[in-house]
C-alpha cells in the first residue's frame, strides 16, 4: 500500500479521527480510507457507486431512453429516476444520558455514534441513496427525512453537531413510533448503546421487520462497560441519565466478576434475539476501527440493492 493510501486508512481509527474535530472532516475521511481500504477487506468486491441506467425494456416511454449512452454503446438504456434508484435509509441515534459516558480520554459513545454516523451519511449520499436522521431518547427528538442530493449532508451534520446526550433511555417507544411512520421499505441503522430493557428493544426491533425493512442493530459500548476493569481501588459511577446526579462509591473488584456475567448476559440476549429476528446485529466499543460497521453496511445495502 501506498504512503498516500496508509494515510488515508488511519483514519479509520476512532481516536485518529477525532482528533479532527469537524464531522465533515472525519466523514470525508473515514470514508476515502474504507474505500482506499477496501481491495484488502473481505468485502472488496462490494461497489459503492451504483448504475443510474437499466437497459430499456419494450413498454418504456421513449422520452426516457439515454441518447448518449445509446451513441456510444450502441445499447438502449433508460434513465433511473430518483425513486427507482435510491435506497432510503433511516440513522437512528441515541441522544439519552448514558451515551456521555467515556474512561479517560477516550472518546464517549455519542461521539463514536456521531463520527460514524456522518460516515455512514457520506457513503450513503456517495451512492446516490436517500439518508436521513432520527435522534432518540425516551421518544423521538428530532427526525429529518432521507434525500440523496449532496448538500443534504450539511444538514445531517448540523443536527448531529447540535446534539447533546442527556435523560433517561426509553428506546421502545421511539421505536414503535418510528415503525408506524415509514411507509416505504427502507434500511434502518440503530447506534446506541441499547443500555435499556432487552425485551422492550427487541419488541422494538422487530417492529420494524414486521414492517418489511433491513435492520442494522450497532451497539456501541466503551470498553470499561464490557469489564469493569477500572484500575483504581475506590471509584465513584454516576447515573448519567439521573438529573440528580446520583452517584455510588465502590471498589470495583468487589463486584466485578457479578458485572461482567450480567453484562456478557445482556449481549448474549441482544445477539440471539437479533438473529431470531433477522436482525443484523454488530457489537462495538469506542476503539472499534470505523470500517467494521461501514464494511457491515455494505452487506446490508447489497441485499436491498
Amino acid at each position: 500500500m501506498t504512503e498516500a493510501a496508509t494515510g488515508l486508512t488511519q483514519y479509520l481509527d476512532p481516536e485518529t479521527a477525532s482528533r479532527l474535530g469537524r464531522l465533515d472532516l472525519v466523514a470525508r475521511l473515514v470514508v476515502e480510507g474504507f474505500i482506499t481500504g477496501l481491495h484488502r477487506s473481505p468485502y472488496h468486491g462490494f461497489s459503492v457507486e451504483f448504475s443510474e441506467h437499466r437497459p430499456y425494456m419494450p413498454g418504456d416511454a421513449l422520452r426516457d431512453l439515454d441518447w448518449k449512452a445509446l451513441a456510444k454503446t450502441d445499447r438502449m438504456y433508460v434513465k433511473r429516476y430518483e425513486e427507482e434508484t435510491n435506497l432510503k435509509a433511516y440513522l437512528m441515534v441515541d441522544v439519552s444520558g448514558s451515551m456521555a459516558f467515556a474512561d479517560g480520554d477516550r472518546m464517549t459513545k455519542f461521539r463514536y455514534a456521531s463520527c460514524l454516523a456522518a460516515a455512514l451519511s457520506y457513503l450513503m449520499l456517495r451512492q446516490r441513496d436517500a439518508v436521513g436522521l432520527v435522534l432518540f431518547r425516551d421518544g423521538l427528538v428530532s427526525f429529518v427525512p432521507p434525500r440523496s442530493v449532496s448538500s443534504h449532508l450539511s444538514v445531517l451534520l448540523r443536527e448531529l453537531t447540535a446534539a447533546t446526550p442527556e435523560a433517561e433511555t426509553s428506546m421502545s417507544p421511539a421505536f414503535h413510533d418510528l415503525a408506524e411512520r415509514l411507509s416505504r421499505r427502507g434500511l434502518v441503522v440503530i447506534l446506541s448503546d441499547f443500555l435499556d430493557d432487552a425485551d422492550d428493544v427487541l419488541s422494538g426491533l422487530r417492529h420494524f421487520r414486521h414492517r418489511g425493512h433491513e435492520v442494522l442493530a450497532l451497539q456501541i459500548l466503551d470498553p470499561r462497560e464490557r469489564d469493569l476493569d477500572f484500575r483504581r481501588s475506590d471509584t465513584r459511577f454516576i447515573d448519567l441519565e439521573n438529573t440528580d446526579g446520583a452517584s455510588i462509591t465502590t471498589q470495583p473488584w468487589h463486584i466485578q466478576e457479578a458485572y461482567r456475567e450480567r453484562m456478557e448476559a445482556l449481549l448474549a440476549r441482544y445477539r440471539r434475539g437479533c438473529a431470531e429476528a433477522g436482525v443484523d446485529y454488530v457489537l462495538l466499543d469506542t476503539q472499534t476501527p470505523f470500517e467494521t460497521a461501514l464494511s457491515r453496511y455494505l452487506v446490508r445495502r447489497r441485499r436491498l440493492g
